[in-house]
């Protein structure tokens, strides 16, 4: 006679044996060949699974003489401490990166997309992005005590 399955308990979630490491600051990498903006393009795609596929969502693959280095998307986000809102996110291969490329893809994303206003979330220690992010005209508006940095482009110039 077989025995009939036995469920699992869930297992419990431990506490970590240590405290989280603060992340490492992204640094720009220096020096190096940086890419022609016009070697740049992106290809407007469906969105899909919370990468632009919602109301108001965007998304393009960022393309570097013909080749995915990496993806753009917006997703229209409602959280504090703007509100309602349209979030950019980049990601960039590994190999894209430090190359200029996402500066390129931040502008042309941003230029693009349908919303006036557009939002960066990052990691305050990311200054790689936010470097590219202001040269793509993103300026800071982080209100005080937020721990992550907040980025805004305007495409009225406000």
């Amino acid at each position: 006679m077989t025995k009939p399955p036995t469920k699992k308990a869930p297992a419990k979630r431990r506490k970590p044996a240590r405290p989280t490491p603060k992340p490492k600051v992204t640094k720009p990498v220096q020096g190096g060949p940086k890419i022609a903006p016009d070697e740049v393009e992106l290809l407007q795609k469906p969105g899909h699974k919370d990468k632009g596929d919602g109301p108001g969502g965007e998304y393009w693959d960022v393309l570097v003489g013909g080749t995915r280095a990496g993806e753009v998307f917006v997703n229209v986000i409602d959280e504090p401490p703007i509100g309602k809102h349209a979030s950019l996110q980049i990601f960039l291969n590994q190999d894209r990166q430090g190359k200029g490329v996402g500066r390129v893809a931040y502008r042309k994303a941003a230029d693009a997309s349908r919303h006036d206003d557009l939002y960066l979330h990052m990691r305050k220690s990311n200054l790689a992005s936010r470097l590219a992010a202001e040269a793509a005209g993103f300026r800071d508006v982080s209100p005080p005590g937020i721990t992550q940095l907040i980025l805004r482009r305007q495409r009225s110039g406000g």
